[in-house]
């Protein structure tokens, strides 16, 4: 079974649903046999490379929403983030471009690192106010992940991995997304939005039924034009002797 998440690393409800996610896939029979791909997506490909502001400023001001607002997004942003073992410091969080990250995380993927690198990313930019768009950062966070320093200094002397983001980016417009997290099971159940562990763990069950046809096991022997095992068994005509 296989669950794309489209996601941006500036996105707090992101790294959120990524924890309620894993909680769900911690506790499914069949996690074993499931395989998780990032899939890249922006909530403001806009940016400048850094933003000469705080997250407050940024969204007041570019977005038009009131400071007080913004204010109380956050404290209800990081209560939740909290519940979820997360310590979200919105003050200390530098605004920054997501694309070059978004690269560094396909390169992490052909180290078999996606998902590090993803984790690594969204931990520093919202519990640790590291600079998601620095070469220095990056080529540091590549370092911590076994990657060459070589390999991520070409995110920013050539546009490696940069068309596969915009791929991403072009998929998920097709398959009609519009905000993060998004989670896509098989490319049949979407889930929209940080849901509830209890919601995941339902979506991938009932995707794992779906996905999995009923084996009928037991004796050799079938009954006529059904295939099933032949044992005794009980109908509305009676039971079998």
């Amino acid at each position: 079974m296989k669950i794309e998440i489209w996601s941006d690393v500036a996105c707090p409800w992101c790294y959120i649903g990524k924890r309620r996610f894993e909680t769900a896939l911690a506790a499914f029979p069949h996690r074993d046999s499931v395989e998780v791909q990032w899939r890249s997506y922006q909530l403001d490909p806009a940016l400048p490379d850094h933003y000469d502001g705080t997250e407050l400023d940024y969204l007041s001001t570019r977005k038009g929403l009131p400071p007080a607002q913004v204010t109380g997004m956050f404290e209800h942003v990081a209560e939740q983030a909290k519940g979820e073992g997360l310590d979200y410091r919105f003050d200390d969080v530098v605004v920054a471009n997501s694309f070059t990250a978004h690269r560094l995380i396909h390169l992490a993927a052909a180290h078999g690192q996606q998902d590090a690198a993803k984790e690594r990313l969204l931990s520093d930019h919202f519990e640790h106010g590291r600079d998601i768009g620095s070469r220095e950062y990056l080529t540091s966070l590549g370092q911590d992940l076994g990657i060459d320093g070589g390999e991520v200094g070409e995110l920013f002397t050539t546009d490696k991995y940069a068309e596969d983001v915009r791929m991403d980016f072009e998929e998920g417009r097709a398959l009609g997304i519009s905000g993060v997290p998004f989670f896509v099971i098989d490319r049949k159940f979407g889930l929209s939005g940080a849901q509830p562990s209890e919601t995941f763990a339902s979506a991938l069950e009932q995707a794992w039924q779906e996905s999995q046809p009923l084996v009928m096991v037991g004796a050799a022997d079938t009954e006529p034009g059904t295939g099933a095992p032949a044992g005794e068994a009980c109908g509305p005509d009676g039971c079998s002797a």
